[in-house]
């Protein structure tokens, strides 16, 4: 079978299991995040925490909750890593350097992943399992649960400013979610071979009689929340193109399909809650127009001869794998940039100065397709209210988005998002370019306009893409260890995470304080809860059973409200897509001009 077509069949693979899996995981999601009972373990961790299930939280209670929690994950991150030398399996490891602990604790908390350290060297297998695996779980079971509170605000029909409860979200997208699918996949992984063991290694001796000392680990089980939560930090520093990590082609579409099936499935989730399925689907197609069109660029180029080593093994195979080849390698390269999960299967940084620049370009769209465990869509949910202004504005008509209206704050919370990214990319990337000591950290250099130094402006404006995006991958030619990229890459990772999760929260505080507009049934629905099929109050515990019957009801037809832009449908879902390419475009270009288009125009 040849390579075009073998990558043919493993892309047609993945799409028709991501389809099996769509609807039953979607539905899911929803009656997790809207059921009224807890399951016994969740009862035990509520006593343990004194948190109170079925209270409901404004936005700010419900931001200061992410906040705290956070601030709690970094210190004890950062403390094991620090300790780690007199703790338990240490395997003769000491503890992690101040600015490296910093950068990490920084990273993982904020679902970055971003590792300026070779795991094998540094982290022992405690500090992988009890630290960063921890923070796998939980880091992306905050992206979900600020998603979730977004689409709350979104139907909540009663203007109680309530969008659940963070608690409650964190705890069961872990038990219910997160945990039931790390153990399918890393069930899947361990049977193509992939290393789970509590040993650090083991020493064995080659054929010219050296001793080579080979480091095993916790791999599988890391690997399968690594992918699920969009986080991408691996255990060895080759990350997903190690044997150990990932041995087999099938292994590496499991993995794949571990990155893209929670952000892909939660649109199916936030249609089933806004009670219209062509919600969902509108960004669906969104999500998939753009990374099946990132796709073919990069397979394109990658697979184009350019050069004489590329020529004589007949594509870029630089810095990667032949067991996956050009597809399996694009594949993957599109979809870890496109989820912010920063994972990779080869090295980006040896990919033509196009497919590079592809892959850079597709974190600078806003990492939204299909984005990160939550954050890929309360990302293009943010983008779709800045769409609804837009077309009100083409079109003469109030903006509104499902019966809530877009005003000026809430319009200020949706641009004040969408400048955050840009700002702490920009700025970094000038600052950095412009340090003598950036010159020396880059492997990549020369007089300005040369191949080498254009090449170089690149790594450093990926760097900063990576981490303001919370993705983690790297053009391998930058080193990032000195003091000024451990720190101005933790805050912008910290920047990145956190002040774009309070502007989300803060526009779900102002649609849950909203009614809906111009439904002529509002009125006669009080009575029951629901109005044209949707939940007039939050969607939360102990709202779950009138959501519930509503998502399984047959639909019926409701009136839409009235002067508003359809959110759903081939216009809008257009309107949508170019608004992201056209931000992202009008942003960015100079700086990618400057950098990989200039590359791969010399």
């Amino acid at each position: 079978m040849g390579t075009v077509a073998a990558g043919l069949l493993q892309l047609g693979a993945l799409i028709v299991i991501l389809v099996a899996v769509y609807v039953p995981l979607g539905d899911h999601m929803a009656r997790v995040y809207t059921g009224q009972r807890d399951l016994g373990v969740e009862r035990i961790l509520y006593r343990l925490a004194r948190v109170d299930p079925r209270r409901q939280q404004s936005w700010l209670g419900y931001a200061l909750a992410v906040l705290g929690f956070s601030a709690v994950c970094f210190a004890v991150l950062y403390a094991v890593q620090r300790l780690q030398g007199i703790l338990p399996f240490s395997d003769g490891k000491a503890g992690v350097s101040p600015a490296t602990a910093f950068n990490t604790a920084i990273s993982f908390v904020t679902n970055t992943n971003w590792q300026s350290y070779s795991p094998e060297l540094v982290m022992t297998n405690l500090t992988q399992m009890a630290g960063l695996a921890v923070q796998n779980f939980v880091s992306a079971a905050v992206g979900m649960a600020v998603a979730i509170a977004l689409v709350r605000g979104i139907v909540n029909r009663r203007a109680t400013g309530e969008i659940g409860n963070f608690w409650v979200d964190l705890v069961r997208g872990v038990v219910r979610i997160l945990l039931p699918l790390s153990i399918i996949v890393a069930t899947l992984l361990l049977s193509q071979g992939v290393v789970q063991s509590w040993h650090s290694g083991f020493t064995w001796t080659t054929l010219d009689g050296a001793e080579v000392h080979s480091v095993v680990g916790p791999f599988a089980s890391q690997e399968a929340i690594k992918e699920l939560g969009t986080n991408g930090g691996g255990t060895l520093s080759a990350n997903s193109a190690h044997p150990f990590s990932n041995p087999t082609p099938f292994s590496n579409l499991v993995e794949i399909f571990a990155l893209l099936v929670i952000p892909v499935c939660l649109t199916r989730t936030y249609g089933t809650l806004v009670r219209d399925r062509r919600q969902g689907l509108t960004l669906l197609a969104v999500m998939a127009g753009i990374w099946a069109i990132m796709l073919t660029v990069v397979w394109i180029f990658e697979s184009h001869a350019s050069g004489s080593a590329a020529r004589a093994a007949g594509a870029m195979m630089e810095g990667k794998e032949v067991r996956f080849g050009i597809p399996g390698s694009a594949l993957f390269a599109v979809s870890t940039t496109g989820t912010s999960t920063g994972a990779v299967n080869a090295a980006h940084d040896s990919f033509s100065a196009a497919g590079g620049g592809a892959v850079l370009w597709n974190m600078l769209l806003g990492e939204v397709a299909p984005g990160g465990v939550g954050s890929g869509l309360y990302g293009i949910l943010m983008m779709a209210v800045i769409t609804v202004f837009v077309g009100g504005l083409l079109v003469g008509r109030s903006p509104t988005f499902l019966g809530k209206r877009i005003g000026q704050p809430e319009m200020t919370m949706a641009a004040l998002y969408v400048l955050v990214m840009p700002a702490l990319v920009l700025a970094g990337t000038a600052i950095s370019v412009i340090l003598a000591s950036t010159t020396e950290a880059q492997g990549n250099g020369g007089e300005p306009g040369t191949p080498g130094a254009i090449h170089g402006f690149g790594e450093v404006l990926y760097a900063y893409a990576s981490a303001a995006n919370n993705n983690g991958s790297a053009f391998g030619g930058l080193a990032v260890t000195g003091d000024w990229f451990q720190s101005s890459l933790g805050m912008a990772m910290l920047l990145g995470r956190f002040v774009p999760i309070v502007l989300v929260l803060a526009l779900a505080g102002l649609l849950a304080r909203q009614r809906p507009r111009g439904t002529a049934d509002e009125g006669a629905a009080e009575s029951t809860g629901i109005i044209g099929a949707r939940p007039t109050g939050p969607v939360g515990p102990g709202h779950g059973r009138a959501v519930l019957e509503a998502a399984s009801a047959r639909p019926v037809a409701r009136p839409e409200v009235l002067s508003a832009l359809p959110t759903h449908g081939l216009l809008y879902g257009t309107l949508l897509m170019a608004t992201i390419v056209l931000v992202a475009g009008l942003t960015f270009f100079p700086a990618m001009a400057l950098g990989p288009i200039a590359e791969a125009l010399l």
